[in-house]
């Protein structure tokens, strides 16, 4: 028998090596899940098996046209009768829409969609005689006892499958046997001859005995976290210990969500370094938009990430959107979420669609049974009633009383009217030897600050953090400003520096970064995110801290609306406005200021836009998803990535880690008239002059006439 292959270079899998690979995801997913394992192997025996086609296989090698429309799905649905007949329902969820909308997908390809077309059966038949044959030899090569399928009976298989999927797509709800594929298939093809392992790993319950831990600088740990009560709502400030404490309240596997990369890279190492000794072989994951160069040792399995089955993953809501809007994959995600323990951290930072999201998917995990474990520094009364009804009563509360916040006040606010003041403070700090940490609202005014301070204070160790560095240049900048080493040690840089420093950035160091600066300067930002800012200075606890205070500078607000972006002037107004100026800010205070500036919400709904109900369940109809990326719109997220023109050439022949640590995330309309990679993510090219390592990207500079002659002519 000639070599049929299931992937193409560099891996070049074999098509049998493939199925068998899918079919040991399939059956530990399903034994997992409490499904019928012998369905699952059959299906995914099934799923590829078309890719025995002739035209597949000569596509594989590039010796077809690729404007021709070709679904390996409905090649591998010829085959059905080969299975037994009771199962064929099951088979066919697993198998039509593995890739694809049945109907509606955005290329027109799903398999209802192609009924459109007179000839697609005839020419996905093909010479039937001749390919079947050896997709026959496969199947019984894995115990699939199967004997030649006519033209006719491959026809009228294909035949049951369309009248089987418009039935079907007019069932509300989500397949579970689509999902189980789907999450085979990926894992599988992530991870290829490593499946076997990596799925003696997954689906274990971890050891989070570490949390048991009692200090008596963390009120938390001292209170009762066992309760009948399913969920969990915990109103504390930064250092009361509310990590430990939501973790304590988990039963199962973990998902931790967080708003921002930062917190999330930091949370995903702090988890793994606790919980190492209790789970040596302990399968946590971190995912983000960039988490595949995210890893915590060496030789870590970085395309785990985004699989099914891991103990503990760290992530953002905004990856979990996928199980309230409907998009590609969402079922396999539902299946992974089922039962499982999330926690909502710092849900306090999200606003408009965001915040309306994480109530959504509140509603979603609690429909899937999940133990929903929600943590927050500060809360408007408002959200807190929304959530708690959503919950309902089977929730434990969990605050700290007004003598035990007064241990938490830690902080002088000064309120200044300009940053010329800033800079005379900057000084005397330095003199005195401290850590300064400079906290703007934008990219833009965070560059020009920090090369004023550059330029004054040049003999001092300064650095620049934002969103808009090279990927991997970023994860470089993040581990200077935590100070330590792979493992854990100091590295006497920012955070653990013991000389006096400066750190400029912008808001993605506001949640759960543990750093701890001796004194700040920053610009006025809605009351809540303020708070979480200023946990960034003073955060080391001991006894001997409690009672002493450190300063912090907050710049009066702009004056106009278009200064004030990202956010609402009457909310910064309001926001200064409640501060306290010369004195000590009042934790036990915190409640009525919050309330004090957001009199109202408004929770704005994506019902519309939801293929959950409250009162429905899942709304879509079975086999069909959503191939538009709905969230980036509600977000009016308009980022894509560019790289720049020396490093063209790395990227065009690097591997996808490098291509990563490569881009830039940047707003289109910044690269809208630059060319465009063909290559990975398809980044824009920008001229070198538009960036530099200190300063990140500098939008100004990404013009036709900065570009290298050059680097344009080679």
């Amino acid at each position: 028998m000639k070599k049929i292959f299931a992937k193409s270079g560099p891996e070049w899998t074999l098509l049998t090596t493939h199925l068998q690979q899918v079919a040991v995801a399939s059956v530990a997913f399903a034994k997992y899940l409490g499904m019928d394992e012998n369905i699952a192997y059959n299906g995914a025996i099934l799923h590829d098996i078309g890719k025995a086609h002739s035209f597949f296989q000569e596509r594989l090698f590039g010796k077809t046209n690729k404007s021709q429309t070709f679904r390996h799905e409905i090649t591998s649905l010829f085959f059905l009768s080969a299975f037994p007949r009771e199962q064929w329902n099951e088979l066919i969820e697993m198998v039509a829409a593995h890739h694809k909308s049945v109907i509606k997908d955005i290329g027109e390809k799903g398999l209802l969609d192609l009924e459109e077309n007179d000839d697609y059966e005839d020419f996905h038949l093909g010479k039937w005689e001749d390919w079947s044959t050896e997709a026959i030899y496969i199947l019984n090569d894995l115990g699939i006892k199967c004997r030649f399928i006519s033209r006719k009976e491959a026809y009228q298989n294909l035949e049951y499958c369309i009248d089987y999927c418009e039935k079907t797509i007019k069932q509300k709800g989500y397949s579970t046997w689509r999902g189980l594929l789907m999450g085979a298939d990926y894992f599988a093809s992530s991870l290829i001859d490593k499946t076997g392992n990596a799925i003696e790993r997954s689906f274990k319950v971890p050891n989070l005995n570490f949390y048991n831990r009692q200090h008596e600088l963390y009120p938390l740990s001292f209170k009762e976290a066992t309760s009948e009560k399913k969920h969990t709502i915990v109103v504390a400030c930064t250092g009361a210990g509310k990590t430990d404490y939501l973790f304590r309240r988990c039963k199962g596997r973990v998902f931790y969500t967080l708003p921002f990369q930062a917190s999330i890279n930091a949370m995903f190492r702090r988890v793994g370094s606790d919980l190492e000794k209790d789970n040596p072989d302990l399968d946590i994951r971190v995912l983000h938009s960039t988490s595949i160069i995210v890893k915590r040792k060496q030789n870590e399995e970085t395309a785990l990430q985004n699989l099914m089955g891991s103990s503990v993953k760290i992530l953002t809501p905004h990856q979990l959107s996928a199980i309230a809007l409907g998009m590609k994959g969402y079922e396999a995600m539902l299946l992974d979420l089922r039962g499982c323990a999330v926690i909502l951290d710092e849900v306090h930072t999200y606003s408009g669609v965001s915040q309306a999201l994480v109530l959504k998917l509140i509603e979603v995990l609690k429909s899937l049974n999940c133990n929903i474990h929600i943590g927050t520094a500060t809360m408007p009364s408002i959200l807190y009633k929304e959530i708690k009804k959503l919950l309902g009563d089977d929730v434990l509360e969990v605050s700290l009383s007004n003598e035990e916040l007064k241990q938490f006040n830690r902080h002088i606010i000064h309120k200044i009217d300009d940053f010329e003041i800033a800079q005379q403070l900057i000084s005397d700090s330095i003199i005195e030897n401290k850590k300064v940490l400079v906290v703007m609202n934008t990219i833009k005014e965070a560059q020009q600050v920090y090369e004023i301070l550059k330029e004054r204070f040049d003999d001092i160790p300064t650095l620049l953090l934002h969103s808009k560095f090279k990927r991997g240049d970023r994860n470089l900048k993040e581990k200077q400003l935590i100070g330590l080493d792979e493992s854990g040690n100091s590295t006497f840089e920012f955070n653990t520096s013991e000389g006096a420093c400066i750190v400029v950035s912008t808001q993605i160091v506001e949640v759960s970064l543990d750093i701890s600066f001796d004194v700040m300067i920053t610009a006025t930002a809605p009351l809540d995110a303020m708070i979480q800012r200023f946990g960034r200075v003073n955060r080391k606890r001991t006894k001997e801290t409690i009672g002493k205070f450190k300063n912090i500078y907050v710049l009066a607000p702009p004056d106009n609306d278009k200064d004030a972006r990202p956010y609402d002037l009457e909310v910064l107004n309001k926001s200064y406005e409640v501060l306290p100026d010369n004195e000590v800010l009042q934790e036990k205070d915190l409640q009525e200021k919050i309330d004090e500036v957001y009199t109202s919400i408004d929770f704005l709904k994506i019902e519309e836009h939801s293929i959950f109900k409250l009162n429905e369940g899942f709304t879509l109809g079975k086999l069909i998803h959503r191939s538009k990326a709905i969230l980036f719109e509600l977000l009016e997220i308009d980022s894509v990535s560019c790289i720049l023109e020396s490093d063209v050439e790395e990227y065009n022949n690097g591997n996808f880690e490098t291509r990563l640590n490569l881009e830039i995330p940047v707003a289109y309309w910044a690269v809208a008239k630059m060319q465009q990679s063909e290559k990975g993510n398809k980044p824009f090219i920008i001229p070198d002059k538009a960036y530099d390592f200190e300063m990140g990207l500098q939008t100004a500079e990404i013009k036709q006439e900065n570009f290298n002659v050059l680097n344009q002519f080679l």
